[in-house]
């Protein structure tokens, strides 16, 4: 049997290239080798202010990119968390075994919530044990992370391995799996935040559906240093980022970028990775046209791949419930 994978993101804002790099193609990579399952989490999305009809239009979008990026329904199996509706039962179920100590040390809560701790939605502390849940229910081996989403997977595992304990042997315990490049792209305008579909500049990201004048406009924008040479040193965060990017999407290693950029300056990195994004996206861009000219197919692919995940569900949930006792 091959080993499962599952993987998500959030249909809120724009998938962007951080997104690409650090998952979508991490996922294309082993579409053979694995049982591959991907969703578009838009209950995750939830858990903040949103408004429903960019929600409904950002999920399709995303499931859109999904295909358009190289997932092909008929290797893996593609669906939006909400048309199954064990993940939320499944989470409740765990949020009911998990400390709540075990939410509190989570940094992306800390993060996000800052001074405003009171006034937050209960969801948003507990989304981890969503994400727990997304993960367990369909008895996962494997799940592709950025680093930063590390910890998630950790405390899956700790709540899966404290499930088994208190009711036997039912739940798989996943591991992460991180990739070497690019597993954490950051903010072209900002080197030292990770690139996020939420932020708010208008340089800083490179979104997947951005016009090619746009995305020149943004490389040449982004943030770098005063220093001299092009080198890949981490200690120049900006201009690591950028040879992050180029190697990731042109599989050059670091003597090679180096020997490449020997003698040359910024200019002519930003304006020569702009050209490899932009002929990275532009295929995309044409299948995403195509697919969203068929709203019927996307319907399709996603009731079909709910169909073909419905026996692993059945038969996870079926023993939850047997072995907590409501059954």
């Amino acid at each position: 049997m091959k080993r499962r994978v599952f993987s998500g993101i959030q249909p809120s804002g724009h998938l962007h290239l951080g997104n690409y790099i650090g998952a979508i193609r991490n996922w294309l990579a082993n579409l053979d080798s694995r049982d591959n399952i991907f969703c578009v989490v838009d209950q995750h999305a939830i858990t903040v202010d949103y408004d429903p009809d960019a929600l409904r239009e950002g999920t399709r979008q995303a499931v859109a990119l999904y295909m358009a990026c190289g997932l092909d329904p008929a290797q893996c199996r593609l669906f939006v968390q909400s048309h199954i509706p064990e993940h939320t039962e499944l989470a409740w179920l765990l949020t009911c075994i998990t400390p709540m100590g075990w939410l509190e040390r989570m940094t992306q809560f800390k993060e996000r919530v800052g001074p405003r701790r009171e006034r937050v939605g209960t969801g948003l502390f507990a989304y981890p044990t969503l994400m727990a849940a997304d993960i367990l229910l369909y008895q996962t081996h494997e799940v592709p992370v950025g680093d930063d989403q590390k910890q998630h997977v950790e405390l899956t595992r700790d709540i899966a391995e404290r499930f088994n304990h208190k009711f036997g042997e039912v739940l798989t315990v996943p591991e992460p799996v991180i990739p070497q490049v690019g597993a954490r792209i950051m903010g072209l305008d900002d080197p030292m935040a990770k690139m996020s579909k939420s932020a708010t500049g208008h340089h800083h990201s490179v979104a997947l559906l951005d016009s090619p004048d746009k995305v020149r406009k943004t490389i040449m924008r982004a943030v770098t240093d005063s220093q001299q040479g092009i080198v890949c040193d981490p200690q120049r965060p900006g201009l690591y980022n950028l040879l992050t990017i180029y190697q990731a999407l042109t599989g050059l290693g670091h003597a090679e970028i180096e020997t490449h950029f020997a003698g040359k300056g910024y200019g002519d990195l930003k304006k020569e990775l702009a050209e490899v994004v932009i002929a990275e996206i532009e295929p995309i861009q044409a299948r995403y046209r195509e697919l969203t000219a068929d709203p019927a197919y996307i319907d399709e692919v996603l009731a079909t791949g709910v169909e073909r995940l419905r026996p692993v569900v059945d038969a996870t949930m079926d023993a939850v419930r047997r072995a907590m006792g409501h059954r």
